[in-house]
């Protein structure tokens, strides 16, 4: 009997082979994005100390259009972005979560990138 593939149990391989290689620090820390089917969020991670320095998400009370399109992953990451800056963060590491580079994931990235940050 064959059985579907499940493609979160993939996902998260490939964001545990990627994550062997890319850590975040005090001075670049990790900017890492996870998307739900209706949802997606962003947060910016010292690994070294295991805090959570910025995060955003298309739940944040200020957000009043649905999560799950490209148009709110720009909002989450211009919204991550300013959050950064405004707290002296300009450089990050980008840490895609398994996902590929598309669609949500690279609205999330482009945002952030003309929001201020470099990586």
């Amino acid at each position: 009997m064959l059985l579907k593939a499940d493609k979160n149990k993939g996902r998260q391989k490939r964001h545990l082979r990627v994550r062997k290689n890319i850590s975040g620090t005090a001075q670049k820390p990790r900017l890492n994005v996870f998307r739900s089917l209706s949802n997606i969020y962003a947060q910016i991670i010292d690994d070294v100390n295991g805090v959570t320095l910025v995060a955003a998400s298309s739940k944040d009370k200020d957000f009043t259009i649905y999560g799950g399109n490209i148009e709110a992953a720009k909002a989450v990451g211009a919204a991550v972005a300013k959050r950064a800056v405004e707290k002296g963060i300009t450089e990050v590491v980008f840490d895609r979560g398994g996902y590929i580079y598309h669609g949500r994931v690279a609205a999330v990235a482009e945002a952030a990138r003309e929001a201020g940050l470099k990586f």
